[in-house]
Parts: C-alpha cells; sequence; structure tokens
C-alpha cells in the first residue's frame, strides 16, 4: 500500500503527463506541484512507484509515464470527479431537451458527449427487455391499409404499415385499438405475446382477420428489434488521440457492435459509473484504451449504458464527469416524456 506522499507524486505525474503529452521528470514535479519535499525525495519516490509498477519510463534519460496500474489507483482513490460548470448543464438540459423523438435523442447525447469529452461516445439504445408499452393507435390509410403504431415508456416508436387486409371498417379498427391498449399498456414489452394470444377469439369473426393481420405485424416488429443497437460519435476525434496499438486496431474494435455491447454490459453494475483502463478491457483492440460509462434510465429503472473510448491517457476527473451527468440528463429526459 502506497503512503499519502507517494500517492500525491502519482497524483501529479498523472495529471502533467495527461496535460502535456511528455514523459514527467522530478524537477518539473517539484516546479509544478507543492508536494513539500525536495526534488529528491520526489526522485527516490518515483523509484519505489517504478518498482512498483505504477509507473514507467519509456527511454533512457527520460521522466515517467503512468502505467495501466498507475491509472487504476489514480482512479480508485479520485476523490471526487470533475463537475460541469452551470454554462455547460443548462447547454445539455437545452440540447437534449430539444428532440422530438428516441432516435433524435440518442444521436444528441452521442454528438454531446464526443463534443464534452473529446472522446469517441457510445449509446446503447434503451433495451426492449425493460421497455413497456405506452400506447398503441391504428390509423386506417385505406380500403385495404392501416398504420400501427406502437409507442414505449422509454421513448421508442414502431411505425408498420399493414397492405392487403379485407375491407377496412372504422369501427372495426376503433375496437381493436381499444383492445389492444386495454390489454397492453403498461406490460413488459417481453410480456406483449402472451398478453395478446387470446384477443382475437374476444372479436366478432368479421374482425378476427384484422386482429390477426396487426397483431402478426406487431410481434413480428418485437422479434426484429430485439437485438440491442449502438450508436457512435466523435471518431473522428481518434485522429487526436495517442494508442499504445495501432489506430486500425481500435478502429476495427469500435465497428464491431457486438464487441462493444458486450464491453458494456461487462462493465458491472448499470447503476455504478465503471472505468476499465487498458488490459482490464477483454478484447484485444480495446488493450489500449480506456471505456468510462455510466447506466441511464428511468427513476431507478436503468434502461441501458452509454460512455466514451479514449486512449489510457485521459482526463479521468473530467471525462468522468461528463459520463455521468449526461447519463443523469438522459434518464430525465425520457422520464419526461
Amino acid at each position: 500500500m502506497l503512503d499519502d506522499r507517494k500517492l500525491a507524486v502519482l497524483r501529479a505525474i498523472v495529471e502533467d503527463y495527461v496535460a502535456t503529452k511528455e514523459p514527467v521528470g522530478s524537477k518539473a514535479l517539484a516546479d509544478r506541484h507543492t508536494l513539500g519535499v525536495s526534488p529528491a525525495t520526489i526522485r527516490n519516490d518515483m523509484v519505489a512507484l517504478e518498482e512498483e509498477g505504477y509507473i514507467t519510463q519509456p527511454h533512457t534519460s527520460a521522466g515517467r509515464v503512468p502505467t495501466d496500474k498507475g491509472y487504476r489507483l489514480f482512479v480508485d482513490r479520485l476523490s471526487t470527479v470533475k463537475p460541469l460548470s452551470s454554462a455547460e448543464r443548462r447547454a445539455i438540459e437545452t440540447f437534449l431537451g430539444g428532440a422530438v423523438d428516441l432516435d433524435e435523442i440518442v444521436a444528441r447525447t452521442v454528438r454531446l458527449l464526443a463534443q464534452l469529452t473529446r472522446q469517441v461516445a457510445v449509446v446503447q439504445y434503451p433495451s426492449l427487455t425493460r421497455s413497456c408499452v405506452q400506447h398503441v393507435e391504428l390509423v386506417p390509410l385505406a380500403a385495404q391499409r392501416v398504420m400501427m403504431v406502437l409507442i414505449t415508456d422509454t421513448g421508442r416508436v414502431e411505425q408498420r404499415v399493414i397492405d392487403g387486409l379485407d375491407r377496412v371498417g372504422g369501427d372495426s379498427v376503433e375496437t381493436l385499438r381499444q383492445m389492444l391498449n386495454r390489454a397492453l399498456v403498461g406490460k413488459w414489452l417481453t410480456d406483449v405475446p402472451g398478453a395478446v394470444e387470446d384477443l382475437p377469439a374476444q372479436l366478432p369473426p368479421d374482425d378476427r382477420p384484422l386482429a390477426a393481420a396487426v397483431l402478426s405485424v406487431l410481434l413480428e416488429s418485437l422479434v426484429e428489434r430485439h437485438e440491442e443497437k449502438i450508436v457512435l460519435g466523435g471518431t473522428a476525434n481518434l485522429a487526436a488521440m495517442d494508442f499504445s496499438a495501432s489506430l486500425r486496431d481500435v478502429l476495427e474494435a469500435l465497428e464491431e457492435n457486438v464487441v462493444l455491447l458486450r464491453l458494456l454490459g461487462e462493465m458491472g453494475d448499470a447503476a455504478m459509473l465503471t472505468v476499465r483502463i487498458g488490459a482490464e478491457n477483454s478484447h484485444e483492440g480495446f488493450k489500449s484504451t480506456s471505456i468510462v460509462s455510466a447506466g441511464y434510465g428511468i427513476g431507478d429503472q436503468p434502461l441501458a449504458k452509454l460512455g466514451v473510448v479514449g486512449p489510457t491517457r485521459m482526463d479521468y476527473p473530467g471525462t468522468m464527469g461528463a459520463v455521468r451527468a449526461v447519463a443523469r440528463y438522459l434518464g430525465q429526459i425520457l422520464a419526461g416524456r
């Protein structure tokens, strides 16, 4: 276990290396930080930190840089994450609050998170398994066409046009719409198949073909959207980042949505802010990166995760503060819809 002085030296090395991109020497630490000891004592502490694997010397006669182990201790011992300014908080509220549907909310969130952190932003769509039916609408379009609209409490909107029906009567459509809403509103989407199984039998024989067609399309739409979806933003920021692995490896890993989903799923409790550093990431393409993630949801119900991917040399307090704030505001926006 490191004593407080060595922890202060490690913290100073991380902060300086993140700010300057240059290996940090003992004289620079003594000049820039009030550590209360001489450069010689700092040098001795740096030797001890290197022996324990928290820092390393990339070149002979060069200063030191943090290792993954050093970054991990730095993050674990953070007393606080960097809070956003009142102007930044207002900007987040205004920017996210102006979105009109879930797709735009997610698109704006990705853009915002990438701009705040200068990293690659990742936002997972709310899981279908954690969404409830808020409303079902049926709209007659023509004599043989009906549009079905399914709206969830998380803002998802599914629209499908059903063609080739027998002549559609307004009364039949309205009756079916009312029955669907009575049966489904408030139900988890995963419970929809069981909730509508006996519904056609409750209708007059002439209305059953319409009900069967609508229910078939409804269930198909749930199956097709079952796989989770990831949206990326800020990949152009990669050009300004330094990675120990090749940039191509990182880009190829980012293109694999399944890999990103698995990594987000591995990052612990969705209610917690989580940081995975370097080799802690299971996929080879992300072993030169750090991933900061947090869950977002409605109330105490987590729906999905968002986060950022960047080099291990990142501003952890600022990045963690931005990820946590955006996740909180996203949950508030969804809860208010």
